[in-house]
């Protein structure tokens, strides 16, 4: 099994590096060109809900990125942040998009990290840790 970590600050200039760091990870894994882009999306979503939602945007926070792989099996995606956690229950189901008038943007950060990764894990308020986001993908 490989791991890497990688700590950077809460800010959206960070999205590339936080993605790129997963896709290097994915391709490590054996993913192939779509899945690799399609958890790279699921990093990118998951850092910046919680840089908008968890931070609200203020400097200060950090992101851990910690992946853990299993190359041609599977590969582990944790999520660590300090910010203000939120109730994934509480988040509706996807009605479907009838206008594109009628579709807001954003809020969809959440289905689309489920709707990629196989398992989906939220937990909140964890002493010495703060938040975290446990994604795995099966190869």
């Amino acid at each position: 099994m490989m791991l890497k970590e990688m700590r950077v600050n809460a800010e959206s200039s960070q999205l590339l590096n936080l993605a790129s760091f997963a896709a290097v990870a994915a391709k490590e894994a054996g993913f192939d060109h779509k899945q690799t882009w399609r958890i790279e999306l699921a990093v990118d979503e998951a850092c910046a809900n919680i840089i908008e939602h968890a931070y609200k945007g203020k400097n200060g926070g950090l992101i851990t990125l910690k992946i853990a792989i299993e190359p041609n099996k599977w590969m582990q995606i944790v999520v660590e942040d300090q910010g203000n956690g939120f109730d994934p229950s509480k988040i509706p189901s996807v009605l479907p998009v009838t206008s594109l008038e009628n579709t807001r943007v954003g809020g969809m950060g959440v289905h689309i990290i489920r709707a990629i990764m196989d398992e989906v894990k939220f937990e909140f308020k964890i002493p010495y840790v703060g938040n975290r986001l446990t994604m795995i993908k099966k190869v």
